[in-house]
């Protein structure tokens, strides 16, 4: 899915540090850093 400038992020949820969910509806109007990562230890 491409998204282009101005576009609303999809919708989406995960788990926080704690277990509990989060979407990202649910932090609408806040400032949110996305920090994705792999630790299957390959490379950059």
């Amino acid at each position: 899915m491409a998204l282009r400038e101005g576009d609303s992020a999809p919708n989406f949820s995960t788990l926080d540090h704690t277990g509990r969910p989060v979407t990202l509806e649910g932090l609408r109007g806040k400032v949110v850093w996305l920090w994705f990562y792999s630790s299957s230890g390959g490379g950059n």
